[in-house]
């Protein structure tokens, strides 16, 4: 049997949370080693990779920081915590800086390019919002790949998808996880379907959000929710998952999966109309098309439904080709690839499931409730978000957190370097059989996706919460029982996460009867802050 392979941190995903936690980390941990996994074959897969709009951040200081914590605050719809929101305002200036020392280029202008070129966004009450033109997180991303190759004491393993944390109390069979520590985990080698036990001091988990649970969703296939669902079956608590965050602006066509288009587009003027051509954005908001997502995403499902029209239409023609190729070059392609001139003609869009804003619970080092635990990025619930995220403010999180959380975790293996670990026992395939019939795994997963799409969308009621509930009660049950019989593979482990996580979308959706930020119960359609001004806890 394969022995434990041993490190000072294994990091779960490849995205900006989880590769600067590893720069981080060997810079203020001298001798330390590293892993980090993600379970693409391409490590420049992932959430971060294919944000588009920029970095939020107040680097003109002062007054702009104020401005940037009013905004975050407005945006959460009241549930926020204002010590998050200060934290990431405050020190966010600082880590764009530290990117830029790590080799991202962020778009500049004036005659000497020494002046940032801002844009704004929904949600924010002035320019503030840093990028690379419209491929901010493509440009991080690849600035963050090659540091981490450079370093020898950083380790990365594609095709490799982690099976389940382990804590003490779980190998000592405990109930509690009251006081549990966090060991490493089982990770499975996709190519060779061989499991094998990492055991690390710290385990920061960067898996990002959980768009995959709905049937239309901007995020990319690694967008599961793995690390949210093995954290929440180690015991460490989860909140806040009802509110999933749906883009206002994923382009319209049969064949254009997970096309984003920017909201920096409605920020440099692009309106939404309707099929008759028909702005309707000052209707719902008087931001018009720069109110916050929640309100735009819900004024378009409006729309669609008081028309019975299948999408809405964003229209920048107005701006000329020449503003609109020089400022959104990807956008432009993303179109064209699909028959549609950004340039001269309106493109159909409609809302799909876009940023998880709940997630495991984390103080502000980054810290869950399991010992040796960490998280960053769209896993986790920092506090930042509240019923809603602020534009652009995804990729400040991570920055700021996964530095923190760096911090506090090379100052917890100082600590822990004394003592004994226990070695994780060897995986035990028992008399679990090859899966013959992967039919089962795809059916289960495009019936957790469709039936999430159609009962827990943009608008939900007590009785459409109530039948979800009880068939992922049901699927769960069954996908539970294929994951002890069966021999595991990468469809099987991201199924049995889906459910879960869809689990706990619907039971926070549940436990919160009102309507706040991107959280919309028909039953329940005011907001209630004497009972419900604080977060749903799972």
């Amino acid at each position: 049997m394969r022995r434990a392979e041993k490190f000072d941190a294994l990091v779960l995903g490849t995205g900006l949370a989880g590769l600067n936690f590893a720069l981080e980390f060997v810079e203020r941990r001298p001798g330390s080693k590293v892993l980090v996994i993600t379970k693409s074959p391409d490590l420049l897969e992932s959430a971060t990779h294919w944000a588009q709009g920029g970095i939020a951040a107040a680097i003109q200081g002062g007054e702009d920081i104020t401005s940037h914590f009013e905004d975050t605050i407005r945006t959460g719809g009241g549930i926020s915590s204002e010590e998050a929101v200060r934290v990431v305002v405050t020190e966010g200036p600082d880590r764009v800086r530290d990117l830029i020392s790590r080799g991202v280029t962020f778009t500049m202008k004036g005659s000497g390019k020494d002046e940032f070129d801002f844009t704004q966004e929904g949600g924010h009450s002035k320019r503030r919002i840093i990028h690379s033109a419209d491929h901010t997180g493509r440009a991080i991303i690849e600035a963050l790949v090659a540091q981490v190759n450079a370093n020898p004491r950083i380790e990365v393993r594609t095709n490799t998808i982690a099976i389940d944390l382990v804590s003490d109390h779980k190998i000592a069979r405990e109930r509690s996880p009251v006081g549990a520590t966090c060991l490493g985990a089982y990770l499975l080698d996709v190519e060779t379907n061989s499991v094998y036990a990492v055991n690390s001091t710290v385990t920061l988990i960067a898996t990002g959000g959980a768009g995959k649970a709905y049937k239309y969703t901007s995020n990319p296939d690694t967008a599961g929710g793995d690390g949210v669902a093995m954290a929440h079956r180690l015991g460490a608590h989860v909140a806040n998952m009802e509110f999933v965050q749906f883009h206002p602006t994923c382009l319209f066509h049969s064949q254009a999966k997970s096309a984003l288009l920017s909201e920096a587009l409605r920020g440099e003027g692009a309106y939404l109309v309707n099929r008759a051509g028909e702005r309707f954005m000052l209707k719902y908001h008087p931001m018009a098309e720069l109110a916050p997502r929640d309100v735009v995403a819900l004024s378009i499902d409006k729309e669609m439904k008081r028309r019975g029209d299948e999408c809405v239409f964003l229209d920048i023609s107005h701006k000329g080709a020449e503003f609109i190729r020089a400022h959104f070059p990807h956008n432009t392609a993303t179109c064209a690839q699909f028959g549609f001139d950004l340039t001269s003609q309106r493109v159909p869009v409609v809302p799909a499931a876009h940023y998880t804003c709940g997630g495991v619970m984390s103080d502000i080092e980054g810290r869950t409730t399991i010992q040796g635990l960490y998280v960053a990025g769209e896993a986790a619930h920092s506090g930042l978000h509240g019923a809603n995220r602020l534009a652009s403010n995804s990729l400040l999180e991570a920055a700021v957190f996964s530095q923190r959380a760096a911090t506090h975790a090379a100052g917890y293996a100082r600590r822990r370097e004394t003592q004994n670990v226990a070695e994780l026992p060897a995986w035990d395939h028992g008399f679990a059989k090859d899966e013959e019939e992967e039919v089962i795994i795809s059916h289960n997963w495009d019936e957790i996706r469709t039936l999430m799409w159609n009962y827990v969308g943009i608008v939900r009621s007590n009785r459409r919460l109530e039948y979800a509930a009880r068939r992922i009660a049901n699927l769960k049950q069954e996908i539970t029982q294929c994951y002890w019989e069966r021999r595991l593979s990468k469809n099987l482990v991201e199924l049995r996460n889906l459910v879960t996580v869809a689990d706990l979308i619907v039971t926070c959706a549940q436990m919160r009867k009102e309507s706040r930020g991107l959280h919309q119960n028909i039953d329940y359609p005011e907001t209630d802050d004497l009972l419900f001004r604080r977060d749903t806890v799972v």
